[in-house]
């Protein structure tokens, strides 16, 4: 069924009375996890909370998009910031690097995309950013 969870904001110091994207889950026979997404009350993301995000790693840098955040490494789209939550494009390495992470949806009607709780420590999301950065394609230039 569909269960909410009070978000804790990774900002030091800051709350957050929001609810995020919840998914029923189950674990396939390979340990992974697979379920049905689930739509809870949402809010924009926080300029502070991007920057937060930005601050944990070097090569990171965000763009604007309807109140929430495409979030670059090395020039191509990881993920983004949405509702003050990290959510990252579901390659192959970034399933491997987090294997129990829950899939989100970063808006209505987008593709899933996995959550990055452990977004304090610094030398895990560098080896995440690097090794998705392998898998990601370039991006296409505008003509």
């Amino acid at each position: 069924g569909l269960r909410t969870k009070a978000r804790k904001s990774a900002v030091p110091g800051k709350k957050l009375h929001s609810f995020y994207l919840h998914r029923s889950l189950s674990r396939t026979s390979t340990g992974a996890i697979k379920g049905k997404s689930k739509e809870v009350d949402t809010m924009a993301s926080t300029k502070e909370y991007k920057d937060y995000v930005l601050d944990q790693c070097n090569g990171l840098s965000a763009r604007s998009m309807m109140g929430e955040y495409v979030l670059y490494y090395g020039g191509k789209v990881v993920g983004g910031v949405y509702d003050n939550r990290l959510l990252v494009k579901p390659t192959r390495s970034a399933k491997a690097l987090m294997p129990r992470a829950e899939y989100q949806l970063p808006y209505k009607g987008s593709k899933e995309m996995l959550l990055v709780e452990d977004i304090e420590n610094r030398d895990f999301l560098k080896e995440l950013f690097d090794a998705m950065y392998e898998e990601l394609p370039e991006l296409k230039r505008r003509k």
